[in-house]
């Protein structure tokens, strides 16, 4: 009998925020295919009976193509069982679950999907900027940093982005982060426009670089910023406040 995939989403990362259906489903799993995203709190929790297979992205460099890690969900849902392709965050948020479970479905593979919550909004608000506010945001648009590098043209609307008056927060967008900052200025977004990056949120080695459009490109390349992180721009970023420092600054 064909046994069921669950894309399950782990949340931003760590334990807390892991919830009670994912907790379920993972701890049923026959096999689990993972990445690094859901963080070793997590991933160190997984079943020692299931079968575990790490499909991650280190560095830039794939474990396994899409296309591999999308044959092999099948491989093993022929074989019968629990199969739980874990992702960071929430699976169709910029995680690529949507394309896994056309795949599935395509082949008659039963797929049932776990949410998780997305970092890009949990992550920002564990610092203390809610992305949405009165005063100055009643609006929040999602942006992909890392588009399909087989596009010719950008799906990305940047004109009417840097036109948007609410809250820009961007996934996957470290690498690209002075390319992002330029387009956006060209675009008419103002040089002042404050801009958070939030490295490794929710994790013990969590950590803050703030700035303005402006600057944000030699402040990254100075604090070595990395992924995985996600970026806030917008007025909202106003509402950060160093715990040391008691004031929103570059720190």
């Amino acid at each position: 009998m064909t046994g069921k995939v669950f894309l399950v989403g782990s949340g931003p990362g760590g334990l807390g925020l892991l919830t009670a259906k994912a907790r379920e489903v993972i701890d049923a799993a026959d096999v689990i295919l993972y990445d690094q995203l859901p963080g070793e709190e997590i991933l160190a929790t997984l079943p020692v009976h299931a079968e575990r297979i790490d499909v991650g992205k280190y560095g830039g460099c794939h474990t396994m193509r899409q296309t591999d890690l999308e044959a092999l969900l099948m491989e093993k849902a022929k074989i019968g069982g629990n199969i739980v392709r874990l992702k960071g965050g929430d699976p169709f948020m910029f995680g690529r679950g949507g394309e896994e479970m056309e795949a599935l479905r395509e082949h008659g593979i039963a797929v049932e999907v776990v949410p998780g919550v997305t970092s890009g909004i949990a992550v920002p608000e564990c610092v203390g900027i809610p992305v949405t506010h009165r005063s100055w945001a009643s609006q929040v648009t999602f942006v992909t940093g890392h588009e399909d590098p087989e596009k010719e043209v950008s799906s990305v609307d940047w004109k009417w982005l840097a036109g948007s008056p609410g809250t820009i927060v961007i996934f996957m967008g470290v690498r690209n982060l002075p390319v992002i900052a330029e387009l956006l200025i060209a675009n008419g977004k103002s040089p002042e426009t404050k801009i958070a990056v939030i490295e490794r949120g929710l994790r013990k080695d969590q950590r803050v670089t703030c700035a303005t459009l402006a600057d944000i490109g030699p402040v990254a390349v100075r604090r070595g910023v990395r992924s995985p992180a996600i970026i806030v721009i917008g007025g909202v970023v106003s509402l950060y406040r160093d715990g040391l420092e008691g004031a929103w600054a570059q720190h």
